[in-house]
């Protein structure tokens, strides 16, 4: 199937249709309505972000994407209480966001796990932290490592897991106070292609055996898609809403689906947003181009 007799993004199967209609019905857990940030630089006031609008409902896995320097990681710094916005407001179940709190979890593309502590005492940190005893943290801790495959590995120590087995010490470190939603920067961005593409799967193994919701971020278009109900996509300079998409690709994922013409309509459509197709050159920028020199010299082209 080629690229011009691909189905549109929009269309839905019945079964899509339907499961968007019981997402629907859900309370809403996370409302931004009108979200703005300004901050000074060296050469002036910027504007990160501009008129955010979207909500999120309850176990809805919602991914967020566009080009650099969209505001993607700002947003979510924002909505973990790690940053402040300047116009607008974000509210988690109708409650304004003012700092951060144990109703967000965040997992960073860096591991953030304490060195010094065993895989089992990281986990038990934040609940520790928030007045639980020892017993009922180390319960708690115990019970996330098995949910996350790594109840063998309580005792290791950070430097001891690979990439992947270190983002899942971070999950559980992030789900086991139990929160209304996980906010997640990029959190695969790091590992290489095999060790995501198992960690997406863990990932949707995790999110639909418990009640979370999870908001996502990321530059990966397939990782979007074969994550997300919706997607939230981005423009950058200022970070504003372009689309929001509902992803018409049938759960339960699996990558077998990173072909269907579902999967491939809605990638080519996020190309689309994100990478358009360049305007035509002036011509003042065509009298302005490189010089390129040639350093080989060779009688036969790499081309």
């Amino acid at each position: 199937m080629n690229q011009d007799t691909l189905p549109s993004y929009l269309g839905q199967s019945e079964e899509v249709r339907a499961r968007f209609e019981r997402i629907n019905q859900r309370e809403t857990i996370l409302e931004v309505r009108g979200l703005g940030k300004r901050y000074r630089s060296a050469q002036g006031e910027v504007e990160a972000l501009s008129g955010i609008d979207f909500s999120v409902r309850r176990r809805e896995f919602v991914c967020v994407i566009g080009p650099s320097g969209c505001g993607k990681s700002t947003l979510i710094r924002i909505l973990a209480g790690l940053d402040h916005h300047t116009s607008g407001e974000a509210l988690l179940d109708g409650k304004p966001i003012k700092g951060p709190g144990q109703d967000r979890g965040m997992v960073f593309q860096g591991y953030s796990l304490f060195p010094w502590l065993t895989v089992k005492k990281n986990v038990m940190f934040g609940p520790q932290m928030n007045g639980r005893g020892r017993d009922e943290a180390e319960h708690d801790a115990q019970l996330w490592l098995e949910l996350v495959g790594l109840e063998k590995f309580a005792d290791a120590y950070p430097h001891q897991l690979s990439g992947g087995m270190r983002q899942r010490v971070a999950i559980a470190r992030a789900l086991v106070n139990q929160p209304r939603i996980l906010l997640m920067d990029e959190p695969f961005g790091a590992l290489d292609a095999q060790t995501r593409a198992k960690m997406q799967s863990h990932l949707i193994d995790i999110w639909k055996n418990i009640d979370v919701t999870v908001l996502f971020i990321t530059h990966d278009l397939d990782e979007a898609i074969y994550l997300a109900d919706r997607i939230l996509v981005l423009k950058a300079h200022p970070g504003e809403v372009q689309e929001i998409i509902e992803v018409p690709v049938p759960r339960s994922r699996t990558p077998a689906q990173f072909n269907s013409p579902e999967f491939r309509a809605t990638k080519a459509r996020l190309e689309e947003l994100i990478h358009p197709a360049p305007e035509p050159e002036t011509e003042d920028e065509q009298k302005v181009k490189p010089h390129l020199i040639r350093f080989t010299d060779v009688t036969d082209n790499v081309e």
